[in-house]
Parts: C-alpha cells; sequence; structure tokens
C-alpha cells in the first residue's frame, strides 16, 4: 500500500526545521481570542472543568499553551515522533496520544474540539474526511462546539506564489506549489547531510460551500464564519483564512 504522504512528511525532523519559524505570538492570540469567545457564559472555575481536543496537534505547543490556560486538553495526532516528544510535557490536565482522526476516540465527551492551521484535507479519499467529521460530530457533547481553521481557498489561489527558497539552519529549501486536480500541492526538495531529498504536501482546496455540504453530512452545524485569527467576518475573496465555528446538528 502506498504511504499517505503526510505519514513520512510530519515524522521526518526536516519537517520542523522547514517551519521552525512559524509565528507562536500569533497563534497564541488567536487562541486566546478563540477560546474567549466560545466560553463567555462559564466562569474560571468552570472553564477548568472544559474538555478540549486539540485534534492534530503536532509537537503539542497549542495544547500545552491551552493547558496553562488550566482547561482539560488532549491532544491528538498521526505523528509517532511528535506525540513522543509531546508526552514529556503531560501533566494532569494534559495527555497526548497517537492517533488517527478518521478513527473514533472518545464519544460525546469533548465540550471543545480545534483542528487548527490547516490540519485537515490531506487525504485521498473523499470519504476519508467525512468519517474524520463524523469522528468530530460523535466526540463533542450535545452543546459542545467544533472550530476548524482552514486556510480560504479564494486566496489561495489568488496570491499563490510558484516557486521560491527558504534557508533554515543552513539549509536550502527549494519550494515548488502548483494547483492540480482541486489540490494545492507544495514539492520541497533540499540536500541534507550529504543526501538530496524529496517531499510533497498535497491539501485539497475546500471551498466554504464544500465545508457546508460536508459538515451537514456529518451531523454539523455551522453557526459562525471567521476570516482571520482576529475573528472578522468572512469575506470569500479577500479573507486569508476560513474558520468555521459549528455545533451538533
Amino acid at each position: 500500500m502506498r504511504k499517505e504522504w503526510f505519514a513520512g512528511w510530519f515524522d521526518s525532523p526536516y519537517y520542523h526545521v522547514l517551519y521552525h519559524n512559524r509565528n507562536e505570538s500569533e497563534a497564541e492570540k488567536f487562541i486566546d481570542k478563540l477560546l474567549e469567545h466560545v466560553t463567555p457564559q462559564y466562569t474560571q472555575a468552570e472553564k477548568a472543568q472544559l474538555k478540549v481536543l486539540d485534534l492534530a496537534c503536532g509537537k503539542g505547543r497549542h495544547s500545552r499553551y491551552m493547558a496553562s490556560k488550566s482547561f482539560d486538553v488532549t491532544g491528538l495526532d498521526l505523528s509517532r515522533k511528535s506525540i513522543k516528544f509531546a508526552q514529556k510535557f503531560e501533566s494532569d490536565n494534559l495527555s497526548f496520544f497517537e492517533h488517527d482522526m478518521r478513527k473514533p476516540f472518545r464519544i460525546h465527551y469533548f465540550d471543545i474540539i480545534l483542528n487548527l492551521f490547516t490540519s485537515f484535507g490531506y487525504f485521498d479519499k473523499e470519504e476519508d474526511n467525512l468519517i474524520a467529521l463524523k469522528n468530530v460530530s460523535n466526540g463533542l457533547k450535545p452543546n459542545g462546539i467544533f472550530i476548524l481553521d482552514y486556510f480560504n481557498s479564494e486566496w489561495v489561489r489568488a496570491t499563490l506564489t510558484t516557486d521560491y527558497h527558504l534557508i533554515a539552519s543552513d539549509i536550502d529549501f527549494h519550494i515548488h506549489k502548483n494547483i492540480k486536480i482541486g489540490h494545492v500541492i507544495k514539492t520541497i526538495e533540499f540536500e541534507a547531510d550529504g543526501k538530496a531529498y524529496h517531499f510533497q504536501e498535497k491539501v485539497r482546496l475546500f471551498t466554504l460551500h464544500d465545508f457546508e455540504a460536508l459538515f451537514e453530512k456529518a451531523g454539523l452545524k455551522i453557526v459562525e464564519k471567521f476570516g482571520d485569527y482576529q475573528l472578522h467576518p468572512f469575506e470569500e475573496k479577500t479573507s486569508h483564512r476560513l474558520i468555521l465555528q459549528a455545533i451538533p446538528s
């Protein structure tokens, strides 16, 4: 069976080298704003009882940040190496598990499920996207909230840079992007330790209409749409992000 692209790339140390400079301050401000937006009805003591799932958590930086805010956080990711690293930071209100989102995890357990920073749309099979969202729906409590943060596909199409270089840790990464059959494909080539490497990222260009259809089939109802990390309203042509807030339908 052909290995899915993310299975090898996310476990590669060079993945973390390439993306080491992601803006963590911006991410933490976004998480703060997001959690404030969805939990205004709770006291601080009640927030500590809320169960939050960070779905596709990577090495757990954002899970750890949410746990520092007293939420009860679980992080899930497919990458064995990332989860092994994250488990070093486990505590009474923070736990990590290696897990594929296409498989059920806990049923009617979470108050909030977050899938952040375009951590969806990786699967080759269309039905796998729906299966993952059904698992989200089943994982939420009846009054739970799901947040999906994705790129705005219309913005990606309009602003795509096809070729560029990034240098990180003295490695020259050559990046090529193109759009093919409804996906944005990023090819990453570089040399390190005397060896040539070639990786590829392939992410589905889901539109708002696509998500509306998928969410409905999965038993999720979209209640709010945002277009950036400041939670301004979504504008199809100009927003950089598509951030959806949904509840079980």
